[in-house]
């Protein structure tokens, strides 16, 4: 597997594990199962066991193929759909563990999920899918066409997760909050802060803890009451857990 890096907000490169061809494809025929199942029940419960197939002979061509056309909605947005409501997964790719982010960092958005979905019959569906496999093996971040053309990546989420992969913290019951100002932030900026802190400790990047300091000030009010810069930041993730952690 290659490593994907991700560019933060703060200009961080964070790595992810890059979804190999092989779990890629293991989603993509889990949910061809899963769209093959639908054909199945559709065509057997609902045309044959309840007679809809009887109904539509004796309609006109337009309604009968305007029946059919509804029936075969589901199977042809079915990724799509999937990817919006899932955060970019589908039933295969969840089973599989893999996951469709932007190679900015931040959670695609309906408009490049139906951008992938829309290359799908170039990347997939001509040439039974060569064209699409080319791709991943010539692309440095194992990118599709449509994951070229969205700005999107597929990552694996079989890395162990720890909390200090997490927007969580280790707060005491005991724990006391200095800045309220804190709730401005979102769970993905506190991510991103978050990241970019520990990679700028573990690399002394004190430059990037004082720039990292002066974007949280600005998009929160706050103002470091500690004049420490690494101190501030740690304040500020134990603060957000606490608040969030009581709404």
């Amino acid at each position: 597997m290659s490593e994907l890096s991700i560019n933060t907000t703060q200009n961080v490169n964070i790595n992810f594990t890059a979804a190999s061809v092989g779990e890629r494809l293991g989603a993509f025929l889990l949910d061809m199962l899963v769209k093959i199942a639908y054909v199945i029940v559709v065509l057997y419960f609902i045309f044959y066991l309840m007679g809809l197939a009887n109904v539509l002979e004796k309609l006109d061509n337009w309604s009968a193929t305007a029946v059919y056309m509804l029936f075969a909605l589901p199977y042809a947005f079915y990724s799509l759909t999937l990817e919006c409501l899932f955060e970019g997964q589908t039933i295969g790719k969840r089973i599989v563990k893999i996951k469709v982010v932007k190679i900015d960092g931040y959670q695609a958005s309906f408009g490049d999920y139906l951008m992938r979905w829309l290359l799908r019959l170039i990347d997939i569906w001509t040439n039974m899918g060569v064209i699409g496999l080319i791709a991943l093996v010539i692309s440095e971040k194992n990118q599709r066409l449509g994951d070229m053309t969205a700005g999107t990546a597929v990552i694996t989420l079989r890395n162990k997760v720890t909390i200090s992969s997490t927007i969580l913290e280790d707060i005491g019951e005991e724990y006391v909050p200095i800045y309220s100002l804190v709730i401005k932030l979102s769970d993905n900026d506190v991510r991103i802060i978050k990241e970019t802190f520990h990679i700028a400790v573990a690399k002394n990047d004190f430059e990037m803890i004082t720039k990292l300091k002066n974007k949280v000030e600005s998009v929160t009010g706050i103002k470091n009451q500690s004049g420490n810069n690494s101190d501030f930041i740690r304040t500020v993730l134990k603060d957000y857990n606490f608040y969030t952690q009581s709404m």
